[in-house]
């Protein structure tokens, strides 16, 4: 009889290497961030300065009883009487000490705006994506696992529907089919206060992140439901069906974890579009957020608003993209010896 050969336990010298291979990995990683990071300075500093336009003229015309003494404020505070290559270079750091200037609608300092307006998108977008990602994967998994069968035919043709519609619309529907929920703002003025408010917010949120949930869910079930039927005629699968496995043992304990790699990566972009994926639906609901925020400084438009609301969105998609190479070394074992 042949003695089986067990595998034998990682040594603390295994560990050790794969600590020293991951240094150059994250080091590769953080080098094309700081590249994108870079880059996306370059195009904000070309959308917002060098295009042929005087945000000067549109001051002046905004407010036509300005003083010569104010132009020539606004026109130093602006950096007009600098070349474009030091604005550059001031808009540069003054980007990384998180200054962006000041609103010109709002007259406060564009970093403020942008840290009041964050946590009411991320409350929106964060609790919309989490139920997408449930429930997607939840039909996606069922549905792959029986291709055909009429949960996957009305699952997958439903939230087909959905991906298809425009945000701004469904939205309007809703508001027409659930007219008993409110319908702007995050919470109703002189509303009460402690646990009451909470429940205030949550009724207001009904509409918009049943609207966000609606549109996006249909990316997670559809990437998870064509991982799982890839998986189907895997021979480890046959192996775990032939040791006697239940048929849910053998899919949420072998099929589920390798089909999940694909969904990881839409996940993270899914994140990193956090904040930029709700400007039409915070727009439609009027939810005090950074989408609402874009739309509103869109309409004078407000130039160094806009400047740090394109450095905000960029900065979070390179970041949920640095985060998605990392937990997906650690997920996929193919991408460890890269």
């Amino acid at each position: 009889m042949t003695a089986t050969t067990l595998p034998e336990p990682r040594s603390a010298g295994d560990r050790a290497s794969g600590a020293s291979a991951f240094l150059p990995y994250l080091a590769r990683k953080l080098a094309g961030a700081v590249a994108s990071f870079i880059a996306l300075l370059v195009v904000g500093y070309a959308i917002f300065n060098l295009i042929p336009s005087n945000p000067l003229e549109a001051e002046v015309r905004m407010h036509p009883n300005i003083s010569p003494a104010q132009v020539a404020f606004l026109r130093q505070q602006m950096g007009l009487n600098e070349s474009p290559l030091q604005r550059f270079g001031t808009f540069v750091a003054n980007t990384l000490q998180g200054h962006f200037g000041f609103s010109w609608q709002y007259q406060e300092p564009v970093s403020s705006l942008l840290a009041q307006s964050a946590g009411p998108t991320l409350l929106l977008t964060g609790t919309a994506t989490v139920l997408a990602i449930v429930v997607g994967m939840w039909l996606g998994i069922r549905g792959g696992w029986r291709p055909g069968s009429l949960l996957d035919r009305t699952s997958s043709g439903v939230s087909l529907a959905f991906w298809s519609m425009s945000p701004p619309w469904l939205g309007l529907m809703l508001l027409v089919l659930l007219p008993f929920f409110p319908s702007g703002g995050m919470s109703t003025p002189g509303g009460p206060a402690g646990f009451g408010h909470v429940l205030d917010v949550a009724g207001h949120m009904v509409l918009p992140c049943l609207t966000l949930t609606l549109v996006i869910y249909a990316q997670f079930l559809m990437v998870m439901r064509s991982s799982m039927v890839d998986e189907l005629g895997s021979p480890y699968l046959l192996t775990a069906r032939a040791k006697g496995l239940r048929d849910d043992d053998v899919r949420s304990r072998h099929a589920v974890p390798n089909a999940m790699l694909p969904t990881v990566t839409v996940i993270f972009m899914q994140l990193g579009l956090l904040v930029t994926g709700a400007i039409t639906v915070e727009s439609v609901f009027s939810w005090p957020g950074l989408g609402f925020l874009t739309y509103q400084a869109l309409k004078i438009p407000d130039l160094p608003l806009l400047e740090g609301l394109f450095v905000v969105f960029g900065a979070s998609v390179i970041m949920m993209n640095l985060l998605a190479d990392i937990v997906y070394r650690f997920l996929d074992p193919r991408v460890r010896h890269q």
